[in-house]
């Protein structure tokens, strides 16, 4: 379960409001706690904004055709690993875990790709945002099963997040 906060759902939208029609992508810092039966527990605690790195070469040694057939930001998003260990560094600095990514798919479901899928990692949450022509409709929360295959990932909602210092956020 993700937990998070009406402002970090506002904050998620923004993002792929600003990014539309391109797919904006960032991660998600924060607490994970292993419960029972192996089943985690993510308290959000802040997000940072990326910039959408997508590079059709870089995919092409990654992926497999399917997942590579849209080669375009307006299809599929790309985290450099450079600014992704950049947040991991700062974020252990305060405590903090990257305990997942959000993205968005303009004009399209908020429901993950084969290209989300073959690139995702275990115990990340997933959250994909809706665009429908340039205005944040859906947000929903996936994450992946002992199969590799995305099953929705409920999503708690609290009016408060824990103290910390706030990261800067990249753009």
């Amino acid at each position: 379960m993700l937990a998070l906060t009406p402002e970090h759902i506002a904050e998620m939208k923004a993002h792929a409001e600003r990014s539309y029609p391109e797919e904006c992508c960032g991660l998600m810092l924060g607490q994970l706690e292993l419960g029972q039966n192996s089943a985690s527990q993510k308290q959000l605690v802040e997000l940072v904004a990326l910039d959408n790195s997508w590079d059709p070469e870089v995919a092409e040694n990654l992926l497999t055709e399917e997942a590579t057939d849209v080669q375009s930001k307006r299809r599929r998003y790309w985290i450099d690993p450079r600014e992704l260990l950049r947040v991991q560094r700062e974020a252990r600095n305060r405590s903090l875990s990257i305990i997942g990514v959000y993205h968005s798919h303009p004009d399209a479901a908020a429901v993950p790709s084969e290209c989300d899928r073959a690139l995702a990692w275990a115990e990340y949450s997933y959250s994909i945002v809706s665009v429908r022509h340039g205005r944040a409709a859906d947000l929903q929360n996936w994450a992946l099963d002992a199969a590799h295959q995305f099953q929705p990932e409920p999503m708690w909602i609290s009016n408060a997040i824990a103290a910390t210092d706030r990261m800067p956020v990249s753009t």
